[in-house]
């Protein structure tokens, strides 16, 4: 006769089963960060100003938070004449918590490229701004995006958010586009 009744060898099945699902689940997860180490994606828009006015207004510090609104401040720590090589500080509210990220100026083509880098919240973040002017006249900005992550657990995650940072920056992207078309700058 068996030790268990057949009440007990059922539920040890089930918690043998969760036990075999949590594994699974927890193998799949720490996989993600073994094998995706980072990601890119793009966004873009059609402004309707004139490049000039729009690559003006895209690197007016004092303007960026009325399209990025998560912003609280900004402080130049290193300031260059050609900007490119610009370090800057900026605090921003991520959800009640306010974190502070270190952004320098990898590149900067007036009127056509600005490259920015980003580190903080254990993220690295590299933003590749193009500004094109479109054959009606208007401005298209480009945005190519590299994700990485500094420690493995967070490097974990960025599969399964990839999608939500995606939809945020082309969220600043349009926020950008109704400033720039609203304002008389």
């Amino acid at each position: 006769m068996s030790k268990y009744n057949k009440a007990d060898q059922k539920k040890m099945k089930i918690v043998k089963i969760i036990l075999g699902i949590v594994v699974a689940l927890s193998i799949a997860f720490f996989a993600l960060g073994i094998f995706v180490r980072e990601l890119t994606y793009s966004s873009e828009v059609t402004i309707n100003k004139p490049l000039p006015e729009v690559f003006k207004i895209f690197n007016n510090d004092e303007k960026l938070s009325e399209w990025i609104p998560e912003i609280k401040s900004i402080k130049s720590v290193v300031k260059t004449e050609e900007v490119k090589g610009s370090t800057y500080m900026i605090t921003v509210n991520n959800q009640g918590n306010e974190i502070v990220l270190e952004e320098k100026v990898l590149d900067f083509v007036n009127n056509e490229r600005v490259k920015l880098f980003f580190n903080g919240g254990g993220m690295l973040k590299i933003d590749d701004y193009t500004f094109e002017t479109s054959s009606n006249g208007n401005t298209k900005l480009s945005l190519i995006t590299n994700v990485k992550s500094d420690n493995f657990i967070l490097g974990c995650m960025l599969p399964l958010v990839k999608g939500k940072l995606a939809e945020q920056d082309q969220q600043y992207l349009n926020n950008f586009k109704r400033f720039v078309e609203s304002s008389n700058d």
